[in-house]
């Protein structure tokens, strides 16, 4: 991730969600992230854009409860579509879930969203490299990319993200990519 350093932090207590749906946009669509590149501009133009983002998804649930794995995953589609992939949500399958699908999206350059809690699923955060048992993890309220291990993700021990055990993943539904014409 090469954006403007300071930009990249939620502008409120409940758009972490569509801040990591702007970022992970900005991975997918580089014409659509041009403007985090710019330092000048990038921090009134991500707030903005985190504004427009969750009144889009959000148009049925409220707002003040956060952005819903369906609405991140209909926010990242929005964007992942010029690279022909469409996003899915799926559950954290306890400690036996492999992340399989998940770290070879992220091994890809596709960026995963991850929805975390404590005891009730609260924050999400962003996945956006892998390699050698560290995943780089975006983390929307400091706007800092941080290390993770896989091992800390599958067992629900995350640190530095504010909260521990993923409960649910936004990732690229292998089906659904788009064949080349």
């Amino acid at each position: 991730m090469k954006f403007a350093v300071g930009a990249l932090r939620q502008r409120d207590g409940i758009t972490c969600g569509p801040a990591v749906a702007v970022v992970a946009g900005a991975m997918l669509d580089a014409e659509y992230g041009s403007m985090l590149r710019d330092a000048g501009a990038a921090g009134a133009w991500f707030a903005g854009e985190q504004q427009r983002v969750h009144a889009q998804v959000n148009a049925v649930w409220p707002r003040r409860l956060g952005t819903t794995p369906a609405g991140m995953a209909r926010a990242l589609t929005e964007r992942a579509r010029v690279c022909g992939l469409r996003y899915r949500w799926r559950c954290r399958r306890g400690r036996c879930d492999r992340l399989t699908d998940v770290l070879a999206a992220v091994g890809e350059g596709r960026p995963v969203a991850v929805l975390i809690g404590r005891v009730v699923p609260r924050h999400w955060v962003l996945l956006v490299e892998a390699g050698g048992g560290t995943l780089r993890c975006y983390e929307p309220s400091s706007g800092v990319t941080r290390s993770v291990s896989v091992d800390a993700l599958r067992h629900g021990r995350l640190t530095g993200l504010g909260f521990p055990r993923a409960f649910a993943f936004v990732l690229p539904s292998c089906a659904t990519r788009a064949v080349a014409a």
